[in-house]
């Protein structure tokens, strides 16, 4: 039986197996979901022993377990280190989702479900694409398997993990499929990743909430005072006013940029997909490139006060933001962290205290496209795609793929099948079933072409 007959004849199962694994609410950012969250590494592992895997096991960390398998065909052949992750993001609002979230649901030739695409339905396609080569007797190279539980929550036990195993996580390349393409009748592939800084903020002005009648207008208001100085992190251009914010921004040559503006792209339908009337970004550079090549803050959440049902007139005692800034090569995020807080620190005022705690972080970087990996990946996405894929820059953070060149001396390659309206991380997440089974025919070319 060849790979296509196999997977023709096994789709079915796959999709099934799929939503089973989408029906584990393995939320890593939220303890009350501590037993879900191992119940999904237990699936997977399961999944990967009867595909063939051997050595399966789930390697204890401080924090939730790293899912290993492998499978050494010969040690004259090239090794393919195999990274994906079976933790997702909350699901709240969960009241804006048409379905539940792990209720999954198949509309109009999409999966909708928390980690349809962001990572399960991706990760998935791997295990499922190594079972076709297992059973086709069509494994090319040596594959070895790593999916953690922690990614959507930076990923900290990883990076421990990965120091202490190098030997055993030995390989040629990373493979991971965590990211998107421009559309399905355009093939890309992501050759940068931004990295990212993530910051929480708490501002406190009275010892306790106040009567605003009483006392507004007299005492500092936490929640004025800190809209406030988020406004001050961004000029007129949306340029970011941090000192020392841009010293080490990698500039993009006019060269580069003009490839980049090849890309297919269409700004009315991207405002028409998102129902907005226009973009906003930093002044002097498009759409696409604000969010390949620039680096950003945003501000991912803010409260404080009386948000409940009717009217509580308060004046509050501490308001709260959490802001994420997405940095280019050569930013490191640790010193923008620290540049955040030395700033935003300095610039409140007297009536109110600042505390700027710093959560996780990640470098960004940037995968070569003339490795023999990156033309395995080209070579494979234009077998099943029919056309080659473009290189572009991707503006999300997969903070490890650093991590493995600094520390396994490895470089990545990103062969996403996600698309930008699958709404990752947002209410509604989707997959669309071709791309699942597009991922699962394309792998193994990459397997085959990685070994010539």
């Amino acid at each position: 039986m060849t790979q296509k007959e196999y997977i023709n004849s096994n789709q079915e199962r796959f999709l099934n197996e799929l939503l089973d694994w989408l029906r584990i609410p393995s939320i890593s950012a939220d303890p009350a979901y501590k037993n879900d969250v191992h119940k999904a590494a237990e699936f997977v592992a399961e999944k990967l022993r009867i595909a063939g895997a051997d050595n399966v096991s789930l390697e204890q960390t401080a924090g939730y377990p790293i899912v290993y398998g492998e499978k050494m065909v010969d040690p004259s052949k090239p090794t393919v280190l195999v990274y994906g992750h079976y933790d997702v993001q909350p699901s709240v609002p969960d009241e804006l989702w048409i379905t539940p979230a792990f209720e999954p649901s198949i509309r109009d030739g999409n999966i909708y479900a928390r980690g349809a695409c962001d990572d399960k339905g991706q990760a998935f396609m791997h295990v499922k694409a190594f079972e076709t080569m297992m059973a086709t007797d069509t494994l090319a190279c040596n594959v070895k398997f790593m999916i953690e539980g922690e990614e959507e929550v930076g990923s900290t036990n990883l990076g421990i993990y990965v120091g202490a195993n190098k030997e055993k996580l030995a390989a040629d390349v990373v493979l991971i499929s965590d990211t998107g393409m421009i559309a399905n009748n355009i093939p890309s592939i992501d050759t940068g990743l931004r990295g990212l800084s993530y910051v929480e903020v708490e501002v406190t002005g009275p010892n306790i909430d106040l009567h605003s009648g009483t006392y507004g207008g007299a005492v500092a208001n936490p929640i004025n005072v800190l809209c406030d100085m988020i406004s001050s992190l961004h000029d007129e251009n949306r340029h970011i006013t941090i000192p020392g914010f841009y010293d080490n921004v990698e500039e993009v040559s006019p060269e580069d940029r003009a490839e980049m503006a090849k890309t297919p792209f269409s700004l009315d339908e991207y405002k028409s997909e998102l129902d907005v009337n226009d973009v906003m970004g930093e002044a002097g550079y498009s759409t696409i490139e604000r969010t390949g090549i620039r680096p950003t803050l945003d501000v991912n959440g803010i409260w404080g006060g009386y948000i409940g049902e009717g009217a509580k007139t308060v004046l509050p005692s501490k308001a709260y933001a959490k802001i994420s800034m997405r940095l280019v090569p050569n930013q490191k995020s640790q010193d923008i962290s620290d540049l955040f807080k030395n700033h935003f620190e300095s610039i409140a005022p007297k009536s109110v205290k600042v505390k700027v705690s710093l959560h996780h972080g990640g470098e960004a970087a940037v995968t070569p496209t003339d490795s023999k990996a990156y033309r395995a990946a080209s070579k494979a996405m234009e077998a099943t795609f029919g056309k080659k894929p473009i290189p572009t820059r991707g503006g999300g953070s997969i903070p490890i793929v650093a991590l493995f060149e600094e520390v396994l001396g490895l470089k990545t390659v990103l062969m996403g099948f996600g698309l930008d309206s699958d709404a990752i991380h947002s209410p509604n997440e989707k997959y669309g079933i071709f791309n699942f089974n597009k991922g699962i025919e394309t792998i193994p070319y990459f397997f085959k072409y990685f070994a010539e």
